[in-house]
């Protein structure tokens, strides 16, 4: 019966760290100004359009 106890406790922090990973990827997403996020947008929009179709 330990053995249930350390696999659930190992499943408890498995989904704890996974949260954490999670977390972090959202303040890191969050921290962008608007105009930061539209010059990305901007210039993977022009590097994925082909040489013909740039306007």
């Amino acid at each position: 019966m330990r053995w249930w106890k350390m696999l659930g406790l190992a499943g408890i922090m498995g989904v704890a760290a996974t949260g954490v990973v999670i977390a972090r990827a959202e303040r890191r997403r969050r921290a962008y100004t608007p105009e930061e996020i539209r010059t990305r947008l901007r210039e993977r929009v022009e590097s994925d359009q082909p040489e013909g179709r740039r306007s």
